[in-house]
């Protein structure tokens, strides 16, 4: 009778688990593993956008920028129908051609309808499918709708990203010696001159860009600038199925911190962030690579709007309003933010602007992870190499853990000597299970083993594990770093399967080491977990997979010397 109490116990606590799983990745902003949600709004491939009215006009009634957030000269003004800029005729094909502006990170398209940013290539990247050309972060293609756009409400006419403009500036690529590139966009219309202007810098993914209004009528004006990027709501090509990283908008102000926003919150109008931020900002995240338009510390048009919407089927804005003062006739009046567009370095994130390296998501363990990384980083300024930087940390860990270890392997060994004379017992009594009960008892207590003691030290550990679990995930700094020989990418998974092949050999003879339950589903079980999670490891990144296998190797010594300290075979 207890066997079967047993067994449905491990089956109630391996659904917990399982469940437990699914939440947690929910939680995260990722999709369910085992139990996906058949309510889930249903992501239109963006093909059908390419082919769609709105892909030329996302927003026509307000040009893409929300009009619950739209306002006339106060950020508390109710948006006005009037505040809403309309749209100009479609410029010709001809006029629009892709002017490319080449710098040392990157290669980018504008667009003279707006002189929007329409793809961004980014030179110093790879693309996580194919290795062999450039890693394209913003697009306009059949495959990716992902744009950075800017323009002016508050008057009707006004400049916008629909407006026709023209570009000024005759430089198109940062000459060598250069350190800086700038590239220059004008506009007139509602009595406003609008001169944009993309300032880059070698060396850097943050591009300031600056806006000057100029009032070319006779009446004062009180323009409002908006900043948005629009993004389908696709996951980004080479996603693994086996595990999932967030994609979406996010928003960062001072009080609230980092907002992460669903884009099935967005399309259920659930979107909870905060609105109204003196600094911060908001971007589109996805795994490794982050957009973001950044509110200039100081600026005179703070306090600004942050705003998340659903623009059209499967098409998203995020970005920001920033009020102006009043603009008398013939004054100009500057506006001046940041746009980043590049990898989640987490050390130059956090050189840029405060709170910009938490797109390098750890979730709830970043109070965890993000010394974690500091650690592997020192050591891989001093090994040179990402892979040994990893086995460096956990053996780092496992002295750290060195005593805790020592207790759980010692109890586990004393289990493993009186297995035999459990498993006698057991057949001995096996129709008095009350008397077996008592009788195990008696045996642990006279032996001094505590059946929990090989447990406890091993939860402890756990948050820390799962914390290096989200570093090694998340680092940008493993894309495309070699470890040895076979290893070129530990970013992705083993080409030849060599190291979860060790991995599971190592889970298998740690499995071998531990003692054998009593319970015989407990037995099988403890052989066929290690199997279930290591097939999930084939397909898991090598850089986590050689973290795993290190970790097997060094416990396995340890559990071993213990052993045979202890007389256990």
């Amino acid at each position: 009778m207890n066997d079967i109490k047993r067994s449905i116990l491990w089956v109630v606590f391996g659904m917990s688990m399982v469940l437990l799983w699914d939440k947690w990745q929910i939680h995260n902003g990722h999709k369910p593993t085992f139990f996906p949600d058949p309510a889930a709004v249903t992501a239109k491939p963006a093909s059908t956008i390419a082919a769609s009215p709105a892909r030329q006009d996302p927003a026509q009634a307000n040009n893409g920028v929300p009009s619950s957030t739209i306002l006339a000269t106060k950020p508390s003004a109710p948006a006005l129908a009037s505040d809403v800029p309309a749209t100009p005729p479609t410029i010709a094909a001809a006029a629009r051609a892709p002017i490319t502006i080449t710098t040392d990170l990157y290669q980018l398209d504008f667009d003279t309808e707006g002189g929007s940013l329409v793809r961004a290539e980014l030179r110093q990247q790879r693309d996580i499918v194919n290795k062999d050309i450039n890693m394209v972060l913003l697009d306009s293609s059949k495959d990716r709708l992902y744009n950075a756009q800017t323009g002016l409400i508050g008057t009707a006419g006004l400049p916008n990203h629909k407006t026709a403009m023209t570009l000024v500036s005759t430089e198109r690529a940062m000459k060598d010696g250069a350190d800086t590139l700038a590239v220059r966009f004008e506009a007139t219309g509602g009595d406003a001159k609008l001169a944009k202007t993309y300032t880059f810098q070698r060396g850097s993914y943050a591009i300031a860009v600056t806006h000057e209004v100029t009032n070319t009528g006779a009446a004062e004006m009180t323009p409002q600038l908006y900043v948005q990027l629009i993004r389908d709501g696709n996951k980004p090509a080479g996603e693994s199925s086996f595990y999932s990283t967030f994609t979406g908008p996010v928003v960062y102000t001072d009080t609230k911190k980092y907002q992460k926003v669903e884009f099935t919150d967005i399309e259920k109008n659930k979107a909870d962030f905060e609105k109204l931020s003196p600094a911060g900002y908001v971007g589109m995240v996805q795994h490794y690579f982050v957009s973001a338009w950044l509110a200039s510390e100081g600026s005179d048009v703070k306090p600004h709007e942050n705003f998340v919407r659903k623009v059209d089927a499967n098409l998203y804005a995020a970005g920001m309003i920033f009020p102006m003062k009043a603009i008398a006739a013939g004054q100009t009046q500057k506006v001046a933010t940041r746009l980043y567009l590049g990898p989640q370095e987490e050390k130059n994130l956090e050189a840029i602007a405060p709170g910009l390296e938490l797109v390098k998501d750890y979730g709830y363990f970043t109070i965890l992870s993000k010394p974690l990384f500091w650690v592997i980083d020192q050591l891989h300024k001093m090994l040179g190499n990402w892979g040994w930087a990893i086995v460096a940390v956990v053996v780092l860990l496992k002295v750290v853990f060195y005593w805790l270890n020592a207790k759980a392997y010692q109890s586990m060994g004393k289990m493993k000597a009186i297995n035999p004379k459990i498993m006698e017992m057991r057949e001995r009594l096996k129709d008095s299970p009350q008397q077996m009960q008592q009788e195990m008892m008696r045996i642990y207590k006279e032996e001094k083993v505590n059946p929990m003691g090989g447990c406890l030290p091993i939860i402890i550990q756990i948050p820390v594990f799962i914390a290096l679990y989200w570093v090694l995930l998340s680092s940008v700094e493993f894309r495309g770093a070699p470890w040895i020989l076979w290893i070129k990418d530990l970013s992705a998974p083993d080409p030849w399967f060599i190291l979860p092949i060790l991995m599971t050999l190592s889970s298998l003879l740690q499995t071998w080491l531990n003692p054998t339950p009593p319970d015989p589903m407990q037995a099988k079980m403890m052989w066929i977990m290690p199997l279930m999670f290591s097939f999930m490891f084939f397909f898991f990144p090598a850089g986590l997979v050689l973290y795993w296998l290190v970790n097997n190797i060094l416990s396995i010594a340890q559990q071993w010397v213990i052993n045979k300290r202890l007389g256990v075979n």
